[in-house]
């Protein structure tokens, strides 16, 4: 039983390996399980938040409650707490071997590309792609706005935010520069009104201009990692599959609809699946 799950696997892989190798054109997309190889937590549930975060447990905070702009005006030490504990796990972060994959397909087969992400993490950026061909939907941790918002201003995070792990609480509290207001990441949280959504609506215009222009050309959408919780990246990656081929790779949720590719796998596990039928 297990090696004809095994024959099937690699079954598609060699299917996903014929599908990039006959590409004109490459989409990555990609949800929390893309970080998860990297070593970061996905989520997934009450129970794996608490995993990350022990302190949110004892307080019976889940992470819809802990990612909420609210923590940024009524307590912001604590709503730092959480965003700067990611931040400075995220800069610790070295991105897995799946990334560099990606990027010597992208030189092997000169394919021009595009990656799509709902992850905040900046880790397709520190892997080394280009930076004007990344969407990220949700924003970046790597990027503060104001609170209020007093004004449009979206400006890079060089701050440096120590978080107490015990209490989960931050010693110091990032400013806006024109009004001196507590300053946040430039991310969509939970029930977010105040999110400045600029820096992803200029991402957005060159993804769409980008698949416009090269409309027409074989096009593989390699997912990676995208669940059904938010189901945003997934949305994604089915519509643009119509004009090409999707290649799904999820180890939990890998259901794809005809005749797309499902590898029921992590992502570098998938990518290097791939990679060795190439």
């Amino acid at each position: 039983m297990i090696l004809m799950a095994n024959n099937r696997l690699q079954e598609r892989f060699a299917a996903a390996a014929a599908a990039v190798r006959e590409a004109e054109l490459l989409v990555i997309t990609s949800g929390a399980g893309m970080g998860v190889d990297s070593g970061l937590p996905d989520f997934r549930g009450d129970r794996g938040f608490w995993n990350a975060y022990p302190p949110y447990e004892r307080l019976g905070i889940s992470f819809v409650e802990a990612a909420n702009p609210a923590h940024f005006e009524r307590d912001p030490a604590f709503g730092w707490g959480f965003y700067g504990h990611r931040t400075n796990l995220y800069r610790a972060t070295v991105p897995h071997a799946g990334f560099g994959i990606l990027k010597g397909w992208i030189d092997r087969f000169a394919l021009p590309w595009f990656a799509a992400t709902s992850n905040v993490d900046g880790q397709f950026q520190k892997a080394g792609f280009a930076a004007d061909r990344i969407l990220e939907v949700h924003g970046s941790i790597h990027h503060l706005q104001c609170t209020g918002p007093c004004c449009g201003t979206i400006w890079d995070n060089d701050e440096e935010v120590p978080v107490d792990p015990a209490t989960m609480r931050a010693g110091h509290l990032p400013r806006c520069p024109r009004c001196g207001a507590v300053a946040r990441p430039n991310i969509l949280m939970f029930g977010d009104w105040s999110w400045l959504p600029d820096r992803t609506r200029r991402q957005e215009r060159r993804f769409d201009e980008f698949v416009t222009d090269h409309r027409g050309q074989r096009l593989v959408v390699v997912e990676l990692g995208a669940g059904t919780a938010i189901p945003t990246i997934r949305h994604l990656g089915e519509q643009l599959g119509r004009h090409g081929t999707l290649i799904r790779i999820n180890p939990r949720e890998a259901q794809v609809p005809s005749p797309y590719i499902s590898l029921p796998c992590g992502a570098r596990e998938g990518l290097a699946g791939i990679e060795a039928m190439l």
